[in-house]
């Protein structure tokens, strides 16, 4: 795993296979929260996702980039509970 404390709010989170998959919001505990406009559709639009810290693979300019395909990582992401502020 990288080093977290060079993640920073508006960074883009890529897949290993260069593929988007979110901003940051901000990094929570061992785990990157994504902003809600990458929440995707249907029932997840409108909360956050999670991405765990674990899945970094380095920190890069204004981007951090994963050791997982996007598919894969979006797969692994957490949703946050809807109840929380």
């Amino acid at each position: 795993m990288a080093d977290a404390s060079g993640i920073k709010e508006h960074m883009d989170v890529i897949g290993a296979d260069g593929v988007h998959v979110g901003t940051v919001d901000r990094v929570e505990g061992d785990r990157i929260k994504l902003t809600k406009n990458d929440s995707g559709e249907g029932h997840h639009r409108g909360h956050h996702h999670f991405i765990p810290l674990g899945l970094v693979a380095e920190v890069e300019g204004d981007a951090v980039r994963l050791s997982a395909n996007a598919d894969v990582a979006v797969s692994l992401e957490e949703e946050a509970d809807h109840k929380a502020v």
